[in-house]
C-alpha cells in the first residue's frame, strides 16, 4: 500500500501536513467502511446463491442477479458496526485505563506534570485531561478518551524520570495532539470496522466450504458458474482482512506523523519531542499492561521496535527516525 503521507514535508509548513494527513485518514476510513459494507454484500449473495443452486430436482437459476439477501446483509452490517462503535466510543477510555494499569495523580502528586497539560491544553484550546501514571521504569505515553469530558493522557514512571522539561513539553504536545485530532476516535472506528471485516470474512470463507460441497448440481453450466462465484469469494474473503489492516496500519502511522506535528505545533519547539523521542525509541521496553489492544496507543510501539524494514502489515508506527528527520525538516510558519 502507498503510503498517504504529506507531500514534501520539508518545503510546508505543519498546518498543510495536518490538512493532508486529515484528508488521507478520511479516504482511508471511506474506504474501510466501503470495504465492510461490500462484504456484508457478497456475504449475503453467497447465502441466497447457495440457497438458489439448482439440485437435480430444480430448476438451474444463474447466480448473476441482484441479491435482496446482499443487501439487507450490508444494513445489518452498518447497524452492527454503528453499534459497535458506539459502546467503543463510550466506554473505551474505560477499558484502556484498566488494562494499561495506570493511575490518575492529582496537582500535588505531580505539579511539574499538571503544569505541562494545563498550558498545553490552553495552546490547545481543550479543556485539561485526565492525568495518570504508570509505575514502571519503561518510558511511554499514551492518549485516550473521544470527547472533552472523557480524555486522559497516561505517562510512566520511567518517562517522567528521565525526560527534562523541554522533553516532557514535547511528549505531552503529541499526546494532546491525538486528543485535539480526534484521533482516539478515528482509532476505535478503524478498529472497529477492521474487526467486523476479519468476522464477515471468516463467515464467508466458512460459507464458501459449506456451499460447494453441501449440494448436488442437476445442471453442468450452472455448477460450473456457482462454483466460480464461490471461488471467487473465497479470495477476496482471504484477501479482505490483510488490506484492512493494511489500511488500520497506515491510518495508524499517518495519525502519528500528525500528532508529532501538532505537538510542534503548540510549543513551537521541535528540539524537545525530537530528544524525548530519542530517549524513548532506546527505552520502550514492554511492561504489564501493553497488549496487542493497546500497543498501537503509545508514542512509541512497546512491543515490536519499528524499522524501515518493518511489514506495513506490523508497524503500527513509523520509523522513529523518519519521525525525527520530518520534525526537523517540518517548517514553521
Amino acid at each position: 500500500m502507498v503510503e498517504l503521507a504529506p507531500v514534501a514535508i520539508g518545503t510546508t509548513d505543519f498546518f498543510t501536513a495536518q490538512r493532508a494527513n486529515q484528508r488521507a485518514t478520511n479516504i482511508l476510513l471511506a474506504a474501510l467502511t466501503a470495504m465492510a459494507g461490500g462484504l456484508g454484500y457478497l456475504a449475503g449473495w453467497a447465502l441466497e446463491a447457495n440457497h438458489a443452486a439448482p439440485t437435480s430436482y430444480s430448476a438451474p437459476r444463474t447466480i448473476w442477479f441482484f441479491s435482496s439477501w446482499g443487501l439487507w446483509s450490508a444494513i445489518a452490517v452498518a447497524a452492527v458496526s454503528l453499534g459497535w462503535s458506539w459502546i467503543s466510543l463510550r466506554f473505551g477510555d474505560r477499558m484502556v485505563l484498566a488494562m494499561t494499569g495506570g493511575n490518575e495523580v492529582t496537582k500535588e502528586q505531580e505539579p511539574q506534570l499538571h503544569n505541562i497539560v494545563e498550558e498545553l491544553s490552553i495552546a490547545a484550546g481543550r479543556r485539561p485531561p485526565r492525568v495518570f501514571v504508570i509505575e514502571t521504569d519503561a518510558l511511554n505515553a499514551f492518549a485516550t478518551g473521544t470527547t472533552e469530558q472523557n480524555a486522559a493522557i497516561g505517562v510512566t514512571r520511567g518517562l517522567l524520570n528521565a525526560l527534562n522539561r523541554e522533553e516532557l513539553q514535547g511528549v505531552i504536545g503529541h499526546e494532546m495532539g491525538h486528543i485535539a485530532n480526534l484521533d482516539t476516535r478515528y482509532m476505535t472506528i478503524v478498529g472497529v470496522t477492521v474487526g467486523l471485516i476479519a468476522l464477515i470474512a471468516d463467515m464467508i470463507l466458512r460459507g464458501t466450504r459449506w456451499g460447494t460441497g453441501g449440494r448436488r448440481s442437476g445442471d453442468s453450466k450452472g455448477g460450473g458458474a456457482a462454483a466460480i462465484l464461490m471461488i471467487l469469494l473465497f479470495v477476496i474473503a482471504m484477501l479482505a482482512p490483510l488490506a484492512a489492516n493494511l489500511v488500520r496500519m497506515a491510518v495508524s502511522r499517518q495519525r502519528e506523523y500528525l500528532a508529532d506535528a501538532t505537538s510542534v505545533r503548540f510549543t513551537r519547539n521541535p528540539a524537545g519531542l525530537i530528544s524525548a523521542l530519542q530517549k524513548i525509541d532506546a527505552g520502550a521496553n514492554n511492561f504489564p499492561g501493553v497488549s496487542k489492544a493497546t500497543e498501537h496507543l503509545f508514542i512509541i510501539n512497546p512491543v515490536r521496535k519499528m524499522t524501515e524494514a518493518t511489514s506495513a502489515l506490523m508497524a503500527t508506527h513509523p520509523d522513529t527516525g523518519a519521525r525525527i528527520d520530518r520534525l526537523r525538516h517540518l517548517g514553521i510558519r
